[in-house]
C-alpha cells in the first residue's frame, strides 16, 4: 500500500492537469449514507417517485417531505479530511477542478472553489416558474417550511437534478473539458456507473489519462484504472497530501 501511495503522489505531482471526480463514497465519512445503500433515503423514499420531477410539478408538497429529510442529514454533515485534502491540492495549484456527483456541498464547504455540480446541490433552489434561483439559508427549510419564490410566490426546487432532467448544460461543457485536458484523474468514492458521469473515466483513459481509483472495495473500474488504493478516502487522501507535499 505504501508503494502505491508514492506512487500515486508522484503522478499526482507531476501531472500538468489533474481533476478528481467524487461520488458518494467520500461523503458516507462525513455520515451521509449512499441514498442507494441499506438504510439510505431510497429505502423509505421510492425515487422513481419522489425524486422525479414530473412528481414534483404535479405535487411539491409531497416530494419536500422527503426533500426535508435529505436537508437534514446533510446540514449536520462536516467536509471530512477526503473535502479537505481536494481543497488543499487546489490551493496549491495541483488539483485543477472537482466533478462531483454529490449534492451535498461538501467540497465547496471543505474550501474548494472550482467545483462542477453534476448533480446539483441542495445549497441552490430554483424556481421552475419564473426561473430565479436563491441560496438554501434564505429560507427556513431546516425548520420544515416549504419555501416559495419571493417574486411568483411558486413552490422552490433544490437545484439538484430529479430524475427526467437533464444535467445542467455548463456542466456537461466544463467536465468534457475538463475531461479532454486531464493527464491524471482521481476517482473517488464512486463506482461511476450512472451516466452520462459514468462516461468521464472511460473518456479520460481512452485520451491518454491515468486513472487512480481510491475506493473501499473494488468496482467495475478498477480494471480500467493504472492505481487502485482500496480503504477510506478521508485516510488516504491526507496521506497522498503529506506525500506531495514533503518532497
Amino acid at each position: 500500500m505504501k508503494e502505491n501511495l508514492i506512487k500515486a503522489a508522484n503522478i499526482i505531482k507531476s501531472s500538468k492537469n489533474c481533476f478528481a471526480l467524487t461520488g458518494a463514497g467520500i461523503s458516507v465519512e462525513s455520515g451521509i449514507p449512499d441514498f442507494r445503500g441499506a438504510g439510505g433515503l431510497w429505502s423509505k423514499y421510492d425515487p422513481s417517485i419522489y425524486a422525479n420531477i414530473d412528481s414534483f410539478i404535479k405535487d411539491p408538497e409531497m416530494v419536500w417531505d422527503m426533500i426535508f429529510e435529505m436537508i437534514d442529514v446533510i446540514v449536520s454533515a462536516q467536509p471530512n479530511e477526503a473535502h479537505i485534502s481536494l481543497a488543499r491540492l487546489e490551493k496549491i495549484g495541483i488539483l485543477k477542478a472537482i466533478v462531483t456527483q454529490n449534492i451535498d456541498n461538501l467540497h465547496q464547504r471543505a474550501g474548494s472553489s472550482q467545483v462542477i455540480d453534476f448533480h446539483g446541490n441542495t445549497a441552490h433552489l430554483i424556481c421552475l416558474k419564473c426561473n430565479n434561483s436563491y441560496n438554501t439559508d434564505h429560507f427556513q427549510v431546516e425548520n420544515n417550511e416549504i419555501p416559495h419564490c419571493l417574486n411568483c410566490r411558486a413552490i422552490l426546487k433544490p437545484s439538484v437534478i430529479f430524475f427526467g432532467e437533464m444535467i445542467p448544460p455548463q456542466a456537461l461543457v466544463d467536465a468534457t473539458e475538463l475531461t479532454d485536458k486531464a493527464d491524471v484523474v482521481l476517482v473517488i468514492g464512486t463506482s461511476a456507473i450512472i451516466y452520462p458521469a459514468a462516461s468521464i473515466p472511460v473518456t479520460a483513459k481512452r485520451n491518454g489519462s491515468t486513472l487512480i481509483e481510491i475506493n473501499l472495495e473494488e468496482t467495475d473500474l478498477t480494471s480500467l484504472c493504472d492505481l487502485s488504493l482500496q480503504g477510506k478516502a478521508a485516510e488516504i487522501m491526507p496521506q497522498l497530501l503529506d506525500i506531495i507535499e514533503e518532497k
